[in-house]
């Protein structure tokens, strides 16, 4: 069977899980450990990427994330690519480290966010790597000790999940907490990481009561929700896929995106393409990565590659772009 296309949308929240090959360890010790929270930090914060929770284990791990200026796909990618060849260069092995392609479940954040946080941040516990719940706030490598105020990162977003348990932070985390032991006799969560419809309606149990009650719901892997969410994010995705491939069969390249640029500034395009910090020529470069990365779908590295500048700085470009278009109310037009 042919391999569905990721789901993702701006502002979209994803579990992924990713194992190691053959289910081997993807982290040996704790440099291993610090290196790869130090290249997520760097790369979530360059992204615009919101992070909800997450959770190192020796073979795998899992991460609640918020799509920003960049799609996920891209986001993992440099991550994975990144720990996968310093990994293989610190312990001398070479091949591939991950197994297959890591998973990404496009989540409905009201119904599952909370849920979901709880799962993830348990799993060094259940995994037995610490021994109470005591033992997880202060445990480094997982997001329950940032909630929780024992350990600091920046690129954490622990206010949105706090704001969920009340106003005041020593009450929100009191709850919070509460509510994490509460799920420790949970085990695994088949509902929130595989199983379509079955996951998405809660259980097996759930899914035959709504064919009782002669309900049917719309369902699919990628996604975690209920039956109109899915089809609200299937219809979104298709039509966002459809604008693009629309755009690519007018022969629309990221040249036609440095005229419409160049259009939009009232600037000559040969003036889009030139490097330089004046805030012309920032805005201009800036807003051709936006616009030919989310309208067109290209690659920042191939970008990178045609504008001479480094994957990262075009994702920062992209990034300010997408700012500098909705400060303006700019858009493209073809």
């Amino acid at each position: 069977m042919a391999r569905q296309a990721r789901i993702d949308t701006p502002g979209a929240v994803h579990h992924i899980i990713v194992r190691g090959i053959e289910r081997r360890k993807i982290f040996i010790d704790d440099q291993d450990r610090e290196a790869f929270i130090d290249r997520m930090g760097r790369i979530l914060t360059e992204t615009d990427t919101g992070c909800f929770a997450w959770a190192l284990i020796p073979n795998h791990f899992h991460l609640l994330l918020r799509t920003g200026s960049a799609p996920i796909s891209t986001v993992m990618r440099r991550l994975l690519t990144g720990h996968a060849v310093s990994f293989n260069r610190r312990h001398q092995r070479s091949g591939h480290l991950f197994q297959n392609r890591y998973k990404s479940i496009l989540c409905q954040e009201d119904a599952y966010l909370l849920e979901l946080v709880r799962y993830i941040h348990l799993n060094p516990l259940r995994a037995k790597l610490v021994a109470t719940i005591s033992g997880l706030d202060r445990y480094p490598y997982c997001g329950h000790a940032v909630v929780m105020g024992t350990l600091q990162h920046k690129w954490h977003d622990a206010r949105r999940v706090l704001g969920e348990f009340g106003k005041k932070t020593a009450v929100a985390r009191k709850h919070y907490r509460a509510f994490v032991a509460k799920g420790i006799q949970g085990g695994k969560r088949e509902d929130l990481t595989g199983g379509g419809l079955i996951r998405s309606a809660g259980g097996w149990q759930a899914v035959k009561a709504l064919r009782s009650a002669d309900s049917h719901q719309k369902s699919d892997e990628r996604i975690l929700g209920n039956g109109e969410f899915v089809e609200r994010i299937l219809s979104e995705n298709r039509e966002a896929l459809g604008w693009r491939y629309d755009l690519k069969a007018k022969g629309l390249t990221v040249y036609d995106v440095a005229d419409h640029v160049g259009k939009q500034l009232g600037i000559d395009t040969e003036q889009v393409w030139q490097p330089g910090k004046f805030r012309q020529q920032v805005i201009a470069r800036s807003l051709l990565c936006y616009w030919s990365v989310q309208e067109l779908g290209e690659s920042m590295t191939g970008l990178g590659r045609l504008l001479n500048i480094s994957t990262v700085a075009v994702s920062k470009s992209v990034r300010r772009g997408a700012q500098i278009a909705k400060a303006e109310k700019l858009k493209f037009i073809s």
